[in-house]
Formats: structure tokens, C-alpha cells, sequence
């Protein structure tokens, strides 16, 4: 269980130590590049969730479609599901690096994604700390397939952040081959852009029929039959998607004090609404599981608002360590309760690192 407190007490206590990004460099609408110590913190991740052993709910699902690919063509391998997943799977199959070849490769672009935009956050470090208990742990080592989706859709919000329209559709149809479900975040695009309405919300919309032709309409009988009519219920989903609402709610009625260009704060006022209106579906929903699924997309609200919660309530000349220790304390304690209590934790603790258990055996044989 180790290795997930420390995923999360390092950037814990770098968020404590460091303070927030100059204001103008992020309201500029620069992009922030990273720098020799984020990079690392890109290897580090991408070697924690790629050389995972039997960690993960569907670890079992990943490793037996896996050998599938053994004797089938590219073409055949990317006429069936996502193909962007599909694709890493059947090059890591080709040259036999097994499932490690496909997680490191996941791996890397959930990583790049979520670290680019911690770092285009005003307070990164602390940002980290938040995704690590829920987004890193349960969505990057457990549902590989939408935590990619959802680490390239990271990418496109930044863009979208900064109007980068095309970007963002970009970034959420490539994310789209990793899981169908990120295609419901090209809607976002029109609502929260500020530049030429109507025309963008004319061909973001066209955009986003298309792609639900081609990706999404196929898979809707399949989940309406296993989520909706079945009534699948996902255990703690009602917390989950509370944790939502919590910044949701935050940032309106705060929406004074968040330091954001207008771009910025139409984009995440819309994700906030809509976030909310997750939370009311729930009680109608016959399936919270679909509810539940559908809630990931929007998981960097939380990274947004808490990244800014320390200058809403407090002195943006200061450090305000009280309100940074008392977000670090709120999801620490998220992270203790799931860890220790949540209905499927057994299938991620412990942790397990491949090349270290590789080692052990070998050394036991010699």
C-alpha cells in the first residue's frame, strides 16, 4: 500500500512548499512547457502504472484480450472496439512485450496529459496531490482504456482553455479511439467557447454527429442493455459523483475570486453545470453506473477548483498553507477510506512492481 502514499505525499509535500504559479504567465494564455522535474514526473508515473502487476478491476479482461492479437492482421485488429487502444495492443503483442508494453505505452499518454495540465494549473504540484487518490490510482491503473481517453482529453481542455477550438476537437476525437465515451465531450467546445458562437457551435455540432455515427451510435444498444435496462448499480458512485458537485459549486458561487481569463472560467463554469446536472440524474437514472462512467470525463474539474481554492479563500500574496494542508488532509482521507473500505480495493492492494518481482523470482531460482 506504500507506493500510493507516496505517489501522493511527494507532490503533497511539494504543493506545501511551493507556492502558486505567477498569476500573469497562466493568464496570458501562454502555454506552460514543462520543465526537467516534470518531465521526471512523467517517467515516474508512466513506470508505476505500465509495470503494474495484477493491479487494476479488469486486470484479468486486459491480459486475456491481449492474446487475441497473436495471429490477427493490423486490419483486423483495428476493425473491432477502439482502435487507438487496439493499435498499442497489437504492437505491443507484435513485439512481444505483453501486457507491460501496452500499459507503458497507456501509461505514458495518461501521464503526459494529466501533468501538462496540472501544470497549466496555478498551483500544479497541489493539483497532482488531488488526482492521485481517484484519477491516478483507480482511473489510470484500473480502467486503462478511459484513463488514456481521459489524460488526451486533458490535453485538448488546456487548449480549449486558451480558444484553441480545433485543438481540443483534435485531442477529444483522438481520445475518442481510446474510449467511445470521450466523444460526449465535444459539446463542452461549443457551450464554453467565446469567439464566433454560432459558426463554432454549427461545425463543433456537425463534428459531433459524425463522430458519434462512427464511434459511438454502434456501442448504444450494448450499453443501454448492460447499464440501463439491466439497472447495473456501481457501488460509492453517489460519493463519487458528489466530489464532483463539491468544486462544482465552489467555483459558482465563488466565481468572483477565481483568477481565469473569461475563456477559462465559460469553460469550467459550463463543466461545473454540467457536473451538477450528473448529480441530478442520478437520482432518476435507473443505472448510477452509467451516471457514474459518464462522471469521469469531467474529473479535472476537481484539479481546476481545488488548484485555485487557496487564493479564493485566502490572501493571493500569501501562501495560505491552511486551506493547501486543509484540500492535501480532504484527500488524503479519500484516499485512506478507499483504500481500506472501498468494495473493490483487494484487486489494487497491494501494489505490485513487475521488474521487482521479476528479480525475486529469478533470484529465488538461482
Amino acid at each position: 500500500m506504500w507506493p500510493y502514499w507516496l505517489m501522493f505525499l511527494l507532490p503533497a509535500f511539494a504543493a506545501l512548499h511551493n507556492g502558486r504559479v505567477v498569476a500573469g504567465q497562466l493568464l496570458s494564455g501562454r502555454f506552460v512547457s514543462l520543465n526537467r522535474s516534470w518531465f521526471i514526473v512523467v517517467v515516474a508515473l508512466t513506470l508505476l502504472i505500465g509495470y503494474r502487476f495484477e493491479v487494476g478491476g479488469d486486470w484479468g479482461n486486459y491480459l486475456r484480450k491481449l492474446n487475441v492479437f497473436r495471429d490477427q492482421s493490423l486490419s483486423d485488429a483495428l476493425s473491432v472496439g477502439d482502435p487507438g487502444y487496439q493499435l498499442i495492443q497489437w504492437v505491443s503483442v507484435q513485439n512481444n512485450w505483453g501486457i507491460y508494453g501496452a500499459n507503458l505505452i497507456g501509461g505514458a499518454l495518461f501521464s503526459l496529459g494529466l501533468i501538462v495540465f496540472c501544470r497549466n494549473l496555478p498551483r500544479p504540484w497541489l493539483a497532482l496531490a488531488v488526482a492521485v487518490p481517484y484519477l491516478v490510482t483507480v482511473v489510470g491503473m484500473g480502467y486503462t482504456r478511459q484513463g488514456i481517453a481521459i489524460g488526451l482529453a486533458m490535453l485538448g481542455l488546456v487548449a480549449l482553455g486558451r480558444q484553441s477550438v480545433m485543438k481540443f476537437v483534435c485531442w477529444v476525437l483522438l481520445a475518442a479511439t481510446f474510449h467511445k465515451s470521450a466523444v460526449l465531450l465535444l459539446p463542452v467546445a461549443a457551450l464554453a467557447v467565446t469567439k464566433r458562437r454560432i459558426w463554432t457551435a454549427f461545425w463543433v455540432s456537425v463534428i459531433t454527429f459524425g463522430a458519434y455515427a462512427l464511434m459511438l451510435e454502434e456501442s448504444i444498444d450494448y450499453y443501454k442493455g448492460s447499464y440501463l435496462e439491466a439497472e447495473y448499480q456501481s457501488a460509492g458512485a453517489m460519493i463519487r459523483v458528489l466530489m464532483h458537485a463539491l468544486p462544482a459549486v465552489v467555483l459558482l458561487a465563488w466565481r468572483r475570486h477565481f483568477e481565469m481569463t473569461f475563456a477559462q472560467f465559460n469553460l469550467w463554469k459550463w463543466c461545473s453545470i454540467i457536473s451538477l446536472g450528473l448529480l441530478a440524474l442520478l437520482f432518476v437514472s435507473p443505472s448510477s453506473t452509467a451516471v457514474d462512467r459518464v462522471a469521469l470525463l469531467f474529473l479535472p474539474l476537481q484539479l481546476v477548483v481545488f488548484s485555485y481554492v487557496p487564493e479564493v479563500f485566502g490572501v493571493r500574496s500569501r501562501r495560505n498553507t491552511f486551506f493547501t494542508l486543509a484540500i492535501l488532509l480532504y484527500y488524503a482521507s479519500i484516499q485512506f477510506v478507499w483504500l481500506n473500505y472501498a468494495a473493490h480495493s483487494s484487486s489494487w492492494v497491494p501494489y505490485r512492481f513487475y521488474p521487482l518481482i521479476e528479480q525475486s523470482t529469478n533470484f529465488l531460482k538461482s
